[in-house]
């Protein structure tokens, strides 16, 4: 090895020691520095506005960390769109689960309180519905009037279970029955099929109460002897109870308060029979 060290009153790179290509060294570093400062200028001015910065370097990792969920949720919101409503309902349902714990049984929805459209329908139906029936009109009201307005209302179809009671249920009929003539052709008794040779018809004041409210309507019914007579059952009972004459009919005849010789008078005064 050879040790050089520095005389006194020497320094490096002077006295007799200077190099020929050091001045060219610092010449063409400068050029090469104006150089590329010149091209950073006209990449500049060359580049667009809608172009992003080259990187020179290598990104972040929290750069590529983002890219990576940028692409990831990407991926999800495409597996997503592609599920229908209730596969992607049970994916959210599953995820529930998997991240905060439970079982699906948890997550089912009481059905004490649904309703059908049959439902409302007899919430809000009217036997007969009238103008201030018609105000404020709700969906579930303008839903129960839709079913009204389908149906025929000309005879009625009567429930006679419990006549023996004095109860009769009457409904108006469907495009159905309408049809195959039951209520018109066939008895109207809701359990009675006789066709039209043996049937009369009956014009009944039906009243009933409605949401606390006492109604009464003309409905007309086609029916048959049997179920005439148990449309008429109380009727006839009562015509029936009244037929017995009593022992003192004699003395129930007379007015209150006539003598016998009022008899001779006049002619006894002439009472009118109501008919049926």
């Amino acid at each position: 090895r050879i040790h050089t060290c520095a005389l006194p009153g020497q320094v490096h790179g002077g006295g007799g020691y200077d190099s020929d290509f050091s001045g060219d060294d610092d010449e063409g570093g400068g050029e090469s520095s104006l150089r590329g400062i010149k091209r950073k200028r006209e990449d500049e001015i060359l580049q667009k506005p809608w172009q992003k910065e080259r990187h020179s370097k290598v990104a972040h990792r929290s750069f590529h960390s983002s890219e990576v969920d940028r692409e990831e949720a990407r991926n999800r919101r495409a597996h997503l769109i592609s599920l229908n409503a209730f596969e992607r309902h049970k994916k959210y349902v599953s995820d529930y689960i998997l991240y905060y714990g439970g079982k699906v049984e948890d997550l089912k929805r009481s059905t004490e309180k649904d309703k059908t459209d049959l439902d409302v329908v007899r919430e809000n139906h009217r036997f007969l519905w009238r103008d201030e029936d018609e105000e404020e009109m709700t969906w579930e009201k303008a839903l129960a009037k839709k079913y009204y307005d389908k149906l025929f209302k000309e005879y009625c179809i009567a429930d006679l279970s419990r006549y023996k009671e004095n109860k009769f249920g009457f409904r108006w009929r469907t495009e159905n029955e309408v049809v195959s003539g039951k209520g018109q052709f066939q008895c109207g008794s809701r359990r009675c099929e006789k066709e039209e040779e043996v049937l009369k018809s009956w014009e009944v004041n039906f009243s009933y109460v409605e949401r606390g409210e006492k109604r009464n309507a003309l409905v007309k019914l086609r029916l048959c002897p049997e179920c005439s007579f148990k449309l008429n059952y109380h009727h006839n009972l009562k015509c029936h109870l009244s037929e017995p004459i009593p022992l003192d009919a004699e003395a129930a005849d007379e007015a209150p308060g006539q003598s016998d010789a009022e008899h001779w008078r006049g002619p006894a005064p002439a009472v009118e029979e109501k008919s049926r």
